[in-house]
């Protein structure tokens, strides 16, 4: 697989990607919640260091398995998680002062999102967006690990949001993101969620901030070992619960 850069040059690694005219180099930090996530992250951090992305850090849950330690084998930095949710991983790391980086990406730890993807959401974060989202229902994308009751309570979400912010995303329960220095500080103060639901709220809070945030489109892929911890009802509730609290909040 490639990325198609401004739809003409092929690219296949970071390497390459950063020798492309108009690209400013930047200090890429990935991020990469996990949890009992042993036998997916080893292939996630090979991937990401073919690209010559080494600058990993793994927020760990606390798992029971070796996912720490295949983690610091491939040279991921690991900090073990205060709390328990994805949510709380997430606010953990952007909360974290003494991070350094220009675009912060973050990503799952079960296979599903291809890193080589990432120079294409760097090229938006480039191009003037504090945040870029991956979407796999824009054309180019596409989703192999969703059932037609997700998709459905996904595409109902979705309705939710667009029209409560007459916005016009096309994906919103997904969270490859990449995020500027600037969106950071300015989501990090104001993030609640501790579960699933932490994409859909920093896609609406940064709506509410001013933050300009663009999609591009992302292919999903099924996880090869293991099942997710999302819980399709429960965690879909979770994030209808979020729309609600965060419009009568800013209404």
């Amino acid at each position: 697989m490639v990325v198609r850069y401004r739809g003409s040059t092929s690219i296949s690694t970071a390497e390459d990607f950063s020798k492309l005219p108009r690209f400013k180099p930047l200090n890429v930090r990935i991020v990469i919640p996990a949890l009992n996530e042993e036998k997916n992250i080893e292939d996630v951090l090979c991937r990401l260091n073919d690209l010559g992305f080494d600058n990993v850090l793994v927020i760990d849950g606390r798992s029971k398995d070796n996912t720490a330690k295949v983690a610091e084998k491939y040279g991921a930095k690991v900090v073990l998680q205060a709390g328990k949710g994805k949510g709380d991983a997430v606010r953990q790391v952007l909360s974290n002062r003494y991070l350094e980086f220009d675009a912060l990406v973050l990503m799952d730890a079960d296979g599903s999102m291809d890193p080589v993807e990432i120079p294409a959401l760097i090229e938006a974060l480039d191009s003037g967006a504090d945040v870029v989202k991956g979407s796999r229902f824009m054309k180019g994308g596409r989703t192999h690990d969703m059932g037609a009751a997700r998709r459905f309570g996904n595409s109902i979400l979705l309705f939710v949001v667009n029209f409560l912010w007459s916005v016009k995303y096309t994906d919103l329960c997904y969270g490859y993101v990449v995020f500027s220095k600037r969106a950071v500080e300015k989501l990090a103060p104001v993030l609640e969620s501790d579960g699933f639901e932490i994409e859909t709220e920093i896609f609406v809070k940064a709506l509410d901030l001013g933050l300009v945030v663009k999609e591009v489109p992302s292919v999903e892929y099924e996880r090869k070992y293991g099942t997710s911890n999302l819980h399709a009802f429960k965690d879909g509730f979770r994030i209808l619960k979020t729309i609600t609290k965060e419009f009568i909040r800013n209404s």
